[in-house]
């Protein structure tokens, strides 16, 4: 799936990311929806998360904070401590964490509302120029990707990302990326995959949210 951008801003936040590989993807939901219900209300500065379970079995966590410090004062309670060796035991093999603090949404950011969820992970060889070439698509958006809410990208390191893209549908997702893109963006279109290298896609079909 494409991954151009507009209207790129980057916000002061915390994301914290959980990944690993899971069996019972439904064992899975059940402790999100736990952390929900019982542990949420006492998680100072929390903001929200996204996660889910793609077809392959590979699972992924994106949980948002004002900070880090209200991050690691959540991380800190004992409650937090109990449900995380519960919530441990489901992956295969050990789970992988990145934390950042440099952080990019465009357009809506993102929403609970979205069908589809796209997770791509990757590096590019000149963030400054990605960036300049993501804003060149900004007045394009809505003919290229009419399903496209919005998303976040997560710098994990100076030229290494996660990106979680939000749409209202897969099926509309798909429809997006099947069209040829128009003769007079097609140089646009082929600078901008050179600088996306090395991506790797995780679609979340059955998105699962958490709001404050």
């Amino acid at each position: 799936m494409w991954s151009w951008l507009s209207n790129v801003m980057e916000v002061a936040m915390f994301v914290q990311v959980v990944e690993g590989s899971i069996s019972d993807a439904e064992a899975f939901g059940r402790q999100l929806d736990v952390w929900s219900s019982d542990l949420k209300a006492g998680a100072s500065g929390y903001l929200g998360s996204t996660g889910g379970v793609a077809d392959d079995g590979r699972a992924i966590l994106i949980a948002r904070f004002e900070s880090p410090e209200m991050a690691r004062a959540n991380s800190d309670r004992p409650e937090q401590g109990r449900w995380w060796a519960t919530t441990e035991l489901l992956f295969d093999g050990s789970a992988t964490f990145a934390e950042s603090t440099d952080v990019d949404m465009y357009m809506a950011g993102g929403s609970d509302e979205a069908g589809f969820v796209q997770i791509m992970k990757g590096s590019t060889g000149d963030r400054q120029r990605l960036v300049a070439l993501d804003a060149k698509f900004a007045p394009h958006v809505e003919e290229l990707w009419p399903a496209l809410i919005g998303g976040t990208r997560i710098w994990t390191g100076s030229q290494s990302y996660i990106e979680a893209a939000y749409f209202t549908s897969e099926a509309a997702a798909r429809e997006a990326e099947q069209k040829e893109p128009p003769d007079h963006l097609t140089d646009l279109f082929t600078e901008h995959e050179l600088l996306m290298a090395n991506v790797e896609f995780m679609d979340l079909r059955a998105p699962l949210f958490s709001s404050p």
